[in-house]
């Protein structure tokens, strides 16, 4: 009923589950003395967003589920909230990791450090939501976090490339018709309004799995994006073979796509609209990334190498300079 993403319907049923085996071992504990008590038991094993995450489950338990909303939970002890940079690839080392990719998940790294996308918009992008004959190419993100629209820039560098793996494509959604496969999952309920639409060339997968698989809200069996994993698989193997010492998800090229625009001076108001954030301050994290002020400081040790001034072995002794042992 409210529209929340299928990611946040497993998480929070997984964190009542967990709350309600907590609630079975202090039944004599009120609502939100058990919530309280659970939050603190969480504390020192996990994160700040860990924490709060589960916080939104219970809360949203009670107030959407049970309509029964919880009272104030006092102070509770949470857990630290850490100050982290993100983790972002240097132009050498992205360009290492693009070249140690398998083709397949090559173009669907390369369109995600282009564009900025989270990957369950990269997956989830449909053969119309891309513009390649365009003077200016474009991407349409439907439905992205907080079911929002965007439009990104399209890098020309990849247009080529995608014509050729569209025509692909071509190939397997037209040996699906010709097999009579039920048609790819429409969303926010359009597969009633259309019930033709998921057999059209226009709704298809940019990304679609190689085989089918049993869609488990319809029950019938067809042919969904490739799995989450599959680029995640592929990164961390390519990470291996480039020699790349840093834990690289697909989310690592989305920060490296912010790092870089900012690193060349794009607006940020600009970056923030590409990437789909609700806040500038979001954005700015990634200043924090760019040591553009600390190119004008020059370090005691760099600065001792410019004067040419060789500091001593570690063995140094007034014997071997008899210059220091006359001083």
């Amino acid at each position: 009923m409210r529209r929340l993403s299928v990611h946040t319907e497993r998480t929070y049923a997984g964190w009542i589950r967990q709350f309600s085996l907590h609630v079975k071992r202090c039944p004599q504990l009120s609502r939100e003395e058990k919530l309280r008590s659970w939050l603190e038991h969480m504390a020192p094993q996990c994160s700040a967003s860990t924490q709060n995450q589960a916080l939104n489950a219970v809360v949203f338990l009670y107030r959407d589920v049970l309509q029964e909303p919880l009272g104030e939970i006092g102070k509770w002890a949470r857990a630290k909230r850490p100050k982290k940079l993100p983790v972002y690839l240097e132009m050498p080392e992205m360009s290492a990791l693009l070249s140690a990719l398998p083709p397949g998940a090559r173009l669907m790294a390369r369109l995600a450090f282009g564009t900025g996308l989270r990957l369950n918009e990269l997956l989830s992008l449909r053969m119309k939501d891309v513009h390649l004959m365009t003077d200016h190419p474009t991407v349409d993100v439907r439905g992205g976090k907080g079911d929002k629209d965007r439009v990104v820039p399209l890098p020309r560098t990849l247009v080529m490339e995608l014509h050729e793996h569209v025509q692909r494509m071509r190939v397997m959604f037209d040996r699906d018709r010709a097999a009579g496969r039920a048609g790819v999952y429409l969303p926010d309920g359009l597969e009633s309004k259309f019930p033709n639409g998921g057999r059209e060339w226009a709704w298809f997968w940019l990304w679609p799995a190689k085989s089918e698989s049993m869609d488990p809200n319809a029950g019938i069996i067809r042919r969904h994006h490739v799995h989450e994993d599959t680029l995640g698989k592929a990164l961390k193997a390519a990470c291996r073979k480039a020699g790349i010492a840093k834990r690289v998800t697909a989310h690592t090229l989305r920060h490296s796509f912010a790092t870089h625009l900012l690193a060349q001076g794009t607006d940020i108001r600009r970056i923030q609209e590409w990437l789909g954030h609700s806040s500038v301050e979001t954005t700015m994290i990634y200043t924090h990334c760019i040591p553009r002020e600390s190119g004008d400081v020059i370090s005691p040790l760099d600065a001792l190498t410019q004067h040419n001034i060789v500091p001593f072995p570690a063995n140094t002794t007034l014997q071997t300079y008899p210059q220091l042992r006359r001083a």
